[in-house]
């Protein structure tokens, strides 16, 4: 049962973190990748490496053959799952202990029983664990709502949905079942009471094959956007002590009912002194550092030491729970967008020096694509108290900076630094509520600062240039050192260089910048602006003809069009949706007009800025 040669099944941040401990424990790693991750860092960092096969997901990472030949092809004795792919596929588990390797994780049986949210109610049933009332799909009585919908066997929030009214139960029961068999290849989904303002409390677990099970406290994860996770802390505050003392008993006895060995997290809702089973989640979780960081505990190790039969390390006993830590998830979203997913290049990238980070990438340029999850790091920070901790992480976002690409670390920072968030105000689906979340979902104003550093910048004609001096001297008389500079969101704005030269005006802190050609990246507290001079000709071009295009935000596949040619529509008219990411995407009219040109039919995979629809102001309806 002893192994040396560990094959790490998964990619970025999670197997950079599983290289390293491989690299502690004199376990050589061996990496898998797909053709876009040929180049990526966590591949150059392990020990050794194989590729996969090419970019998409079920070609590579989700390719239980490809990664069985690669661990033969490089000897591997035993196979990490990381999270997320394959990591709670039972079939997979079941595949690598019978090609003779070690699975470092639960058995294929636990997994199975677990796995699937419905089977792992009646097993916390049977423990004793408190669970919500659950419905039949055509039994909804009326007083329930609303309800949950969710997927029998999925996570991670996709084909979850809330049904606050009786009539809108079909459809979401029917959205929910194609998200569902999209991302799990299973349509099976459960209702399940919905706990409004609930708390999203998880506790982690550790079995051995000796028939021991410790906790190691828990942790608060309640800051979500569409069920996802965002910031995650331990251990969970404003806890009541008797909860706590229910949901850490509840986790050790449904972990030693369905005997299981390994890493697991069992994730309960809390409102008020009520705490409900919610799923176990039978692998490592993302936000396993917050607990590493309150135990002294090194989860993987354990991981590593567990699989090769030794027993638990430490007794409950001797598991001490110190200070605070709190983790932010970076991705590349638009958070003033609905949360859309971003692609794009980075051209450079900071990370604080002083916290921990688990990164993705860590070097620039980096290609960042919708074939994966969307998320670039975490940063975790630690203190003596939460406030501590909390300030520490704001500090940290404060210094990092992903340029090139469109991600969600400002508005994390302004998160974390709220007093909605500071006070524990904040729940489950709290950010999902624009009346609760208020201006944190709101884009924020560029600063001046930012406008007159890209200013600066581009302006700047170079060492060399006869006409570097930039002091508005004109031959005719005096001119004017203004500048017209335009965001990547399309607004115009007037900066005056010979005012700020002048001292007339402040220019407040100093963002970090980086210039590519007529392009600025700027980034100032987590937030990152893209500035550039505009260009006339386009803009007049694009006001004479009055259309604009319809777009898809990135690769996708064209589910439905709701318009045909010659269509009169109206602002924000639905003109198509589409599925990319495993999500649907709704595209609507940038403006009253009438549909020109249609550019994508029903069931056509289209590339990242392919023309969906044309909408033309004015004009009559052609039909």
């Amino acid at each position: 049962m002893t192994f040396s040669r560990v094959l790490i099944a998964n990619r970025g941040e999670i197997a950079r973190r599983i290289i390293r401990a491989c690299r502690e424990s004199g376990l050589v790693s061996i990496a898998v990748y797909s053709d876009a991750d040929a180049d990526a860092p966590f591949v150059h960092e392990a020990d050794e490496s194989a590729r996969l096969g090419p970019t998409p997901a079920s070609e590579s990472y989700l390719s239980v053959e490809a990664i069985l030949t690669a661990a033969r092809r490089t000897g591997a004795e035993a196979v990490h799952p990381g999270y997320g792919f394959l990591s709670e596929r039972a079939e997979f588990a079941r595949a690598v202990t019978e090609a003779g390797m070690v699975f470092i994780g639960p058995t294929a049986e636990v997994m199975e029983a677990m796995g699937r949210k419905d089977r792992a109610r009646d097993i916390a049933e049977r423990a004793g664990v408190p669970v919500t009332p659950r419905f039949e799909p055509d039994a909804v009585p009326a007083e329930a709502f609303p309800v949950l919908v969710k997927a029998a066997a999925g996570g991670g929030g996709k084909g979850m949905h809330i049904v606050g009214r009786a009539e809108d139960l079909a459809d979401a029961l029917a959205v929910a079942s194609r998200e569902a068999r999209s991302a799990f290849g299973d349509d099976a989904l459960l209702i399940e009471k919905y706990i409004e303002a609930g708390r999203h409390v998880e506790v982690q677990v550790f079995g051995d094959a000796h028939g021991e099970v410790v906790h190691l406290y828990e942790r608060d994860c309640s800051a979500q956007r569409r069920h996802q996770k965002v910031i995650e802390e331990a251990p969970a505050p404003f806890l009541d002590s008797g909860v706590r003392r229910v949901l850490l008993d509840s986790a050790v006895a449904l972990s030693r009912e369905v005997g299981y060995v390994g890493a697991g997290t069992i994730e309960f809702l809390v409102a008020g002194t009520e705490a409900y089973f919610l799923e176990m989640n039978t692998r490592l979780q993302v936000e396993h550092p917050v607990t590493e960081e309150i135990t002294g505990v090194d989860l993987v190790q354990w991981q590593f030491q567990i699989a090769q039969g030794e027993p638990l390390p430490l007794r409950q006993d001797e598991i001490a729970c110190e200070g605070h830590a709190i983790e932010a998830r970076l991705y590349a979203e638009d958070p003033y967008a609905g949360f859309l997913p971003q692609a794009g290049r980075v051209v450079d990238v900071q990370w604080p020096w002083h916290e921990r980070v688990e990164a993705a990438i860590d070097r620039a340029p980096a290609e960042i694509g919708t074939a994966y999850d969307p998320m670039l790091a975490k940063i975790i920070a630690r203190g003596a108290t939460r406030d501590e901790a909390i300030d520490a992480l704001v500090d940290a976002l404060s210094q990092t900076a992903v340029l090139g690409v469109t991600t969600n670390t400002g508005f994390v920072r302004r998160l974390a630094d709220s007093t909605a968030f500071r006070e524990g105000a904040v729940h489950t689906a709290w950010l999902d509520d624009p009346a609760a979340a208020g201006s944190l979902l709101e884009r924020p104003e560029v600063p001046a600062s930012v406008l007159l550093a890209a200013a600066d910048l581009l302006t700047d004609p170079g060492e060399d240039s006869p006409f570097g001096a930039r002091d508005a001297w004109r031959s005719l008389g005096s001119g004017s050192d203004a500048v017209t500079l335009l965001d990547q969101h399309g607004s115009e704005h007037r900066v005056d260089l010979a005012a700020w030269r002048r001292g007339h005006a402040e220019p407040g802190i100093a963002p970090w910048t980086t210039r590519r050609g007529g392009r600025v990246w700027a980034a100032l507290d987590g937030d990152i602006w893209t500035i550039e001079r505009p260009d006339p000709m386009a803009r007049e071009l694009r006001s004479a003809l009055g259309e604009e295009t319809v777009n898809a935000p990135m690769p996708g596949t064209v589910l439905t069009l709701d318009v045909a040619e010659g269509d009169r529509v109206v602002t924000d008219q639905r003109i198509a949706t589409m599925e990319a990411m495993k999500m649907e995407l709704t595209l609507v009219a940038p403006h009253d007009g009438v549909v020109g040109e249609l550019g994508a039919r029903p069931g056509q995979q289209v590339p990242i800025g392919h023309m969906i629809a044309r909408v033309t102001a004015g004009g009559e309806d052609a039909r």
